[in-house]
């Protein structure tokens, strides 16, 4: 026998809540198999009675956010129920408040999960911090805009950041150019981020003046960056010498960000991912944090989410 709850919702408040063509509503049926009606006061969640609580708890706080200013879309509803599940529910609010960095545009770039904040605020405690997890968590994205921030304060001279140029499929030697436009294709999502973070004019003033490098990790061999903002991207794809060589770059007044996916090596056979090898040989480090992104956290397409956990349970089959 179904379950029937009623919840009171300002007019103003309706649209937000439904979303565009009915998105939310349709997400929170899918999630929770809870059926939502308009009523002349509100809505009434129709469903069994643990699915409905919960819809409930969770139509509560999208209402919050709204009242509050906030908008709600299908990857806020998501998010808001992965909170509710981890006992978290009043992060909801907390999350949405807090900004990570503002771009020239004035968009505010926040953390979107749990997880994404405790990334931020390692990098911000320690002087070398590794984030390790799936595409899409934003563990780039995050540090690029905390590297803008940071740079715009006055707390380092320089950003650094580095990509291993892995070859896959294509080799080096056949692209045309010299070796920075032979690595540019691999640099290109970090200079999306910089553009963003910089605008594309102030940006591009601040790699002609040197203040902005991006570059191939192969590029900063024998080189000590101090007083810099130095990201290595793709970690997974170093070996494990290069990682000691990037790590050992580490000069005074800088602070590095290594991230990668440990699931998506692109080494030829036999050869062993520098970030495994990193993050179990310094994770005991003063000084260095490790934090963990899991599919949770995934803030891009809802389609990648479900690509990963697919993946995942092929290989837990022993794919």
């Amino acid at each position: 026998m179904d379950y029937n709850q009623s919840i009171t919702v300002r007019d103003d408040i309706m649209p937000g809540l439904f979303g565009a063509y009915d998105e939310n509503i349709k997400l929170i049926d899918e999630l929770l198999g809870v059926k939502v009606a308009a009523n002349p006061d509100g809505i009434t969640l129709r469903g069994k009675k643990s699915a409905v609580e919960k819809a409930g708890e969770l139509i509560r706080r999208l209402i919050d956010l709204l009242r509050a200013g906030y908008g709600v879309d299908g990857a806020k509803v998501r998010q808001s129920l992965d909170l509710i599940d981890g006992d978290a529910p009043d992060e909801i609010m907390n999350l949405s408040k807090d900004t990570v960095a503002l771009t020239p545009r004035g968009k505010q770039i926040k953390c979107r999960t749990v997880g994404q904040r405790a990334y931020v605020e390692a990098i911000k405690r320690n002087t070398v911090v590794f984030g390790v997890g799936p595409a899409g968590t934003g563990k780039t994205y995050l540090a690029t805009a905390l590297a803008a921030q940071s740079f715009k304060k006055g707390e380092y001279e320089r950003i650094i950041i580095a990509r291993p140029a892995v070859e896959a499929g294509e080799k080096l030697g056949f692209l045309p150019g010299d070796l920075q436009e032979k690595v540019d294709p691999y640099l290109r999502p970090l200079y999306d981020a910089l553009g963003e973070m910089f605008g594309v004019d102030g940006y591009q003033r601040l790699i002609e003046r040197g203040v902005i490098e991006v570059a191939a990790l192969g590029l900063l061999r024998g080189r000590t960056l101090a007083n810099a903002f130095i990201i290595l991207d793709e970690a997974q794809n170093t070996t494990g010498e290069q990682m000691k060589m990037f790590l050992t770059r580490l000069g005074e007044g800088g602070k590095m960000v290594i991230n990668g996916d440990v699931t998506q090596v692109d080494l030829p056979d036999g050869k062993r991912s520098g970030l495994a090898a990193a993050v179990r040989i310094l994770k005991d480090v003063d000084g260095i944090g490790i934090c963990y992104l899991t599919e949770k956290d995934i803030v891009r397409h809802e389609l990648v989410r479900k690509i990963v956990l697919a993946y995942a349970k092929e290989q837990g089959n022993g794919a």
